[in-house]
């Protein structure tokens, strides 16, 4: 099925404003990326616990929300049932929960984590003499962890081929540590690396499908709040608020605008 990133983002907007809860910019930057790992994946939503699928781990939880919108446009569930977002009685809490929600495989939201996990769970596939491929989508705010990199060199150093690491380039560290060029640090850990931008689901895709030579890494270059003038050039305002119903209006207008 192909995804449609302007419709993700609508829907994210529109979920965001009726349950007061999000963190727009923040999947904004990742929808591209979900898109391609999904299109490059083996996985059935009809069944989500098939032994023979890949695994998604989405590190940077509190971006959720996309990976809901994009889980429901693939038939995991019903996308409707994703409007009660974070709200009492709902299933799709502000960060995963891996019991509740179908094709979550990691509940995920404490930062720095999710790559380790991912490393756990590629290298006893590699154990297990399967193909199944794991991949882990890592922001770069949450690359301030020392977790991020101590995984990855257990990764390099196992020789865990059939692990892809997806890095959010999208700057939201400004106020802490910077890692300003994200591909060189992460070859420089001994990944198998290579730049993309972040928005173009074609070089993500050739990115993913390319034959690795150990650790995958991609480096994507995005935009917080990417489609959405008035996200990207207020992302840190942006970061946990979610739109009254004139801004609403006003952001989809943005992200429907013609590209210029």
């Amino acid at each position: 099925m192909s995804l449609n990133p302007t419709a993700i983002r609508a829907e994210v907007l529109r979920i965001a404003y009726e349950s007061g809860h999000g963190h727009i910019p923040t999947c904004f930057s990742i929808v591209e990326m979900l898109c391609a790992v999904y299109g490059v994946m083996r996985h059935d939503p009809a069944r989500p616990e098939w032994e023979g699928r890949d695994l998604f781990i989405l590190s940077k939880g509190h971006a959720a929300l996309a990976h809901y919108v994009v889980l429901g446009a693939l038939g995991y569930f019903s996308p409707g049932q994703v409007a009660g977002f974070g709200n009492r009685g709902t299933i799709f809490g502000c960060h995963a929960d891996r019991l509740r929600v179908p094709g979550i495989e990691v509940s995920t939201g404490s930062l720095g984590h999710g790559i380790g996990l991912a490393t756990g769970m590629a290298l006893a596939e590699k154990i297990l003499g399967t193909d199944r491929k794991v991949y882990a989508l890592v922001g770069d705010g949450e690359s301030n962890e020392g977790t991020v990199w101590e995984a990855i060199m257990v990764a390099v150093d196992r020789g865990l081929d059939n692990l892809t690491i997806l890095y959010d380039d999208n700057r939201s560290q400004g106020r802490a540590l910077q890692i300003p060029n994200p591909a060189e640090r992460l070859a420089a850990f001994g990944c198998d690396t290579i730049s993309v931008d972040g928005h173009d689901v074609g070089a993500l895709t050739l990115a993913l499908k390319r034959p690795a030579r150990g650790v995958r890494a991609v480096a994507a270059r995005t935009v917080k709040g990417k489609g959405c003038r008035t996200l990207e050039d207020n992302m840190y305002e942006w970061h946990r608020k979610s739109p009254d119903a004139e801004t609403l209006a006003t952001l989809l207008e943005e992200l429907h605008a013609p590209a210029v």
